[in-house]
C-alpha cells in the first residue's frame, strides 16, 4: 500500500467512568452544554426539525439529551443515539444561535462517544465499515472505476434507475443513486504547476478524495485559475484524506491520523497557502488547530496549517485579480454548502467571484440556509430524510428558473442531482471555479452548452 492508501491506526477506546455517562476522553463539555438556554431560535434552521417537528430531533433537544447523559441521568443507549444519528451536522443552528452555542463541537464529541460505546447491528456496522474503507482512499475508488464504468456503459444504471432499484434495500438504493456520471478520463495533475507571468504566491492544492476521482475537472479548473492569477501550484501526489468524513462521523482516532499525515505532506511542500475547493474538507483543515490542541507534538504544526487554509473563493476574493474575465450570459442558482456557509462563515466570497464574471446573473434560491441532505455520508446512512431534504432543495432551486446550479461541494452536487433525477428534472451542475475558469479562458462551460447552445456567450 502507498502512503495515501494505508489505513490509519486506531486508538484504544477509553472506558466509560460509569455505565450511565460519557467516558472522560473528550466528552461533550458541560460548560458548552450549559450555554444552551433553550430559546428555540435554532428550530427553524434545523433540517430534521423542519421535517418532523420533533423536539428531540432539534439542536436544543439533542443538547438536552447530552446534558442528561453527562449528568448520569440516562445512559448511552440505542434510543437516544437514534436522535443524534439523525442529526446532519449541518451547523445551521450554530449560525442561528444568539447565545453562541458551539453545537458543532458538542455533536462531534458525542458521536465519538457513540462510536466507542454504543453497539450497532451487524448490518449497520458492516455497511459503515465498507463506506469508510473506500471513500477516504482515492486509490481504492479508482480501482472500482472499471466496474462502475462498465455498469454505466452496458446500461445497468439506466435499468436500475428505471425502477429496478426499488427492489434493493434502502441504503443500497441511496448508494446507487449517488453514483455520478463518470468522466471519460480523469485529468491528472503534475506536482508543481508554474504560474503564468510573474509568480505572486506558491500555493498548495488539496486534491480531495471523491473530488480527485470523480470531479478531477474541478481540480484542473482550480489549477488553471490559480496559475492565471500568478500562483505557482503544488499538488503533492502523496497527499491522502484530510479526515473530514471520519471526524464528522465520530471516528476521531482515524480522522486525526489522516490529519497528521496531511500536515506532514504540506509542511514538505513549503507553500504560502493551502487552497481547498471542497467545503467539508476546508472546514476540517481549518479545525485542525482545535482538534490537535492537546497534542504537544502536533498542536503548533496543526495551527500553522489551519492558518494557511483558504477556500478557493476566499483565496481569490483576497487576491487582487490580474486575469481578465470574459462574458458568460447565463442565470445560475448558487447553493450555499453548509460547511462553507455555516462552518466557515463564507457566503459573500463565492458570490463575489461569480459577480465579477460579465453577463452572469447569480440568484439565491428560497430556504438557502437549509441543508440539502448530503452532509458527508448522511445521505448514505440516513437515506429517507436525506431524500426528503434533497427534493425540498431541488424544488427551491427549480423555482428560480436557473440555467445551472452552482455549489462549492461535490457531495451537494451529487445529492441535488439525485433529487432532480427522482423528480424527473435535470439541471447542469458546476463548481463556481469552473465558471471563473471558463470566463478567464473565454470559453462557454460545457455543462451549459449541453442545456442550451445559446445560453453562454
Amino acid at each position: 500500500m502507498t502512503q495515501t492508501e494505508t489505513s490509519p491506526t486506531t486508538q484504544t477506546s477509553p472506558t466509560p467512568t460509569r455505565l450511565t455517562g460519557f467516558d472522560t476522553h473528550h466528552a461533550p463539555d458541560p460548560e458548552l452544554i450549559a450555554d444552551c438556554v433553550h430559546c428555540g431560535f435554532c428550530l427553524p434552521s434545523c433540517p430534521t426539525y423542519a421535517l418532523w417537528g420533533e423536539e428531540m430531533d432539534s439542536p436544543r433537544g439533542r443538547i438536552h439529551l447530552m446534558k442528561m447523559v453527562s449528568q448520569g441521568e440516562i445512559g448511552l443507549n440505542e434510543t437516544i443515539t437514534r436522535h443524534w444519528d439523525r442529526c446532519l451536522g449541518c451547523m445551521a443552528c450554530v449560525t442561528a444561535c444568539p447565545s453562541g452555542v458551539k453545537y458543532d463541537q458538542l455533536i462531534e464529541a458525542t458521536r465519538a462517544q457513540i462510536e466507542r460505546h454504543v453497539p450497532r447491528s451487524t448490518a449497520d456496522r458492516l455497511y459503515r465499515q465498507a463506506i469508510f474503507s473506500v471513500f477516504p482512499y482515492p486509490g481504492r475508488m479508482r480501482a472500482l472505476l472499471p466496474a462502475l464504468r462498465a455498469y454505466q456503459w452496458l446500461g445497468g444504471q439506466r435499468l436500475m434507475r428505471s425502477g429496478l432499484a426499488r427492489r434493493l434495500p434502502e441504503r443500497l438504493r441511496a448508494l446507487e443513486a449517488m453514483a455520478p456520471e463518470l468522466p471519460s478520463a480523469s485529468a491528472s495533475l503534475p506536482e508543481v504547476i508554474p504560474a503564468q507571468g510573474t509568480r505572486r504566491m506558491r500555493v498548495g492544492l488539496l486534491l480531495g478524495c471523491v473530488q480527485r476521482v470523480f470531479f478531477s475537472d474541478v481540480n484542473a479548473a482550480t489549477v488553471r485559475v490559480l496559475t492565471a492569477e500568478g500562483c505557482e501550484v503544488v499538488a503533492p501526489a502523496a497527499q491522502g484524506c484530510c479526515g473530514a468524513l471520519s471526524m464528522h462521523a465520530g471516528r476521531d482516532a482515524e480522522g486525526l491520523a489522516f490529519a497528521r499525515r496531511l500536515i506532514e505532506t504540506f509542511e514538505r511542500a513549503g507553500v504560502d497557502a493551502v487552497v481547498v475547493n471542497v467545503a467539508g474538507c476546508g472546514s476540517n483543515l481549518k479545525d485542525y488547530a482545535r482538534l490537535l490542541a492537546d497534542d504537544p507534538a502536533w498542536a503548533e504544526r496543526a495551527r500553522a496549517l489551519s492558518a494557511k487554509t483558504r477556500d478557493i473563493s476566499e483565496f481569490l476574493a483576497e487576491l487582487e485579480p490580474v486575469a481578465p474575465r470574459m462574458t458568460i450570459q447565463a442565470r445560475v442558482a448558487y447553493h450555499d454548502a453548509c460547511h462553507l456557509a455555516h462552518a466557515q462563515g463564507i457566503r459573500k466570497q463565492p458570490r463575489a467571484i461569480l459577480a465579477a464574471i460579465p453577463g452572469l446573473e447569480v440568484v439565491t434560491p428560497p430556504e438557502s440556509e437549509l441543508c440539502c441532505g448530503s452532509a458527508g455520508v448522511y445521505n448514505l446512512v440516513e437515506p429517507e430524510p436525506a431524500a426528503a431534504l434533497g427534493e425540498r432543495k431541488a424544488r427551491n432551486i427549480l423555482s428560480v428558473k436557473p440555467d445551472a446550479l452552482v455549489a462549492s461541494n461535490a457531495g451537494c452536487l451529487l445529492q441535488i442531482n439525485a433529487a432532480l433525477r427522482r423528480m424527473g428534472a435535470s439541471l447542469p451542475t458546476l463548481h463556481p471555479i469552473e465558471l471563473v475558469d471558463a470566463s478567464i479562458r473565454g470559453v462557454a462551460p460545457a455543462a451549459l452548452l449541453k442545456r442550451s447552445p445559446t445560453a453562454p456567450a
